[in-house]
C-alpha cells in the first residue's frame, strides 16, 4: 500500500485505486493483468506520471480491491472503470489495460466510447483461450483455494516472460510470483468467469476510439496473430509488437512505453 492509495465505492465495494501526476493533465487509466496488482505498473506510472495524470487500480478481486463473490463479467469489470473515473471527475481518458485489463479496454471501446480518448490493448484478443478451460480454471482454484494460487505461481514464469527474460531478471519474475501467489482464490476464479464469457469477434469493427495494440512477438497467451485481428477489424487500428512474451511491460519496458508514448502523442 502507498500514501497515494485510495478507495473509490463500486457495486459491491471498494477498489483500491493510486492517482500520480498532475491534476489538470490528462487522464491515463493503467489496468492490471490477471493474477497481478497495480504494482505491475510501477514503471509506466514513473515515467508517464510527469505528463499525465496517471490512475492505476486493482482490478476487482485483486490486490487491495473487493473480493464479490461468484462470477464475474466484464460488464462488472468496465462498470469498475466507469466508476472511478466518475469518482475522481475525470470526464474522458485514455486507459491501457494488459491480458484480462486490455479485454477491459475492449469493453470500454464498445460500452463507454464517449468516456475515451484512446485505448491501448495489450497482450489481449478478442477471446483469450477457451471456455472450458477457464471454467476448469476457477473449478480448480475454487477448490484447493491458497494451495492452487500457489501452483498457479510456480507455473507462472512460462506463461508470463520468456525462458532467457526468467535467467536473466529473476527478482522481477519472482515479484510477479508474489503478486499471483497472494491473490484471493475467489477473486481470481470470479475474474477466470469472466474471461469464460469473454468474446467480441464479432463486435470489435463497432470500435471508434483511437485503439493500440502491443503484442508480444514471443506471447504463447496471447498472440502477435491475435494482435493482427484486432488490428484488421478495429478501424484505424496500430499494431506495434514488442519483444517479449505476455507481461510485455516487465518485459520490454523500453519498448513498450515508446510504443505507448508515440501512440499518445499522435
Amino acid at each position: 500500500m502507498s500514501q497515494n492509495d485510495q478507495f473509490i465505492a463500486a457495486q459491491g465495494g471498494n477498489l483500491r485505486v493510486r492517482v500520480e501526476g498532475p491534476q489538470d493533465a490528462p487522464a491515463l487509466v493503467f489496468s492490471n493483468s490477471l493474477g497481478t496488482t497495480l504494482e505491475m505498473w510501477d514503471a509506466q506510472a514513473a515515467r508517464f506520471s510527469k505528463d499525465y495524470r496517471v490512475v492505476r487500480y486493482d482490478t476487482r478481486g485483486h490486490g487491495g480491491s473487493v473480493v464479490s463473490e461468484g462470477a464475474y463479467s466484464f460488464d462488472l469489470l468496465g462498470g469498475d472503470v466507469i466508476a472511478i473515473l466518475d469518482a475522481l471527475q475525470i470526464e474522458k481518458a485514455h486507459f491501457c489495460g494488459i491480458s484480462m485489463g486490455g479485454f477491459t479496454g475492449l469493453w470500454l471501446g464498445l460500452n463507454a466510447g464517449a468516456r475515451m480518448r484512446s485505448i491501448a490493448v495489450c497482450n489481449s484478443a478478442a477471446k483469450i483461450g477457451t471456455p472450458e478451460a477457464w471454467n476448469t480454471r476457477a473449478a480448480m482454484v475454487r477448490e484447493k483455494g491458497k494451495a492452487a494460487m500457489q501452483e498457479l505461481a510456480d507455473s507462472s514464469p512460462s506463461r508470463w516472460f520468456t525462458a532467457a527474460f526468467t535467467e536473466a531478471q529473476p527478482a522481477v519474475v519472482q515479484t510477479a510470483q508474489s503478486w499471483i501467489a497472494n491473490v484471493d482464490p475467489q477473486g481470481y476464479a470470479g475474474c477466470c468467469d469472466a474471461l469464460a464469457g469473454a468474446d467480441v469477434r464479432d463486435q470489435i469493427a463497432r470500435i471508434s476510439v483511437p485503439t493500440l495494440i502491443v503484442a508480444g512477438s514471443a506471447d504463447p497467451v496471447t498472440t502477435v496473430a491475435d494482435g493482427e485481428f484486432m488490428q484488421q477489424h478495429i478501424p484505424g487500428a496500430t499494431l506495434v509488437a514488442v519483444p517479449a512474451s505476455h507481461l510485455s511491460n516487465l518485459e520490454a519496458p523500453a519498448a513498450f512505453d515508446e510504443a505507448l508514448a508515440q501512440f499518445l502523442r499522435a
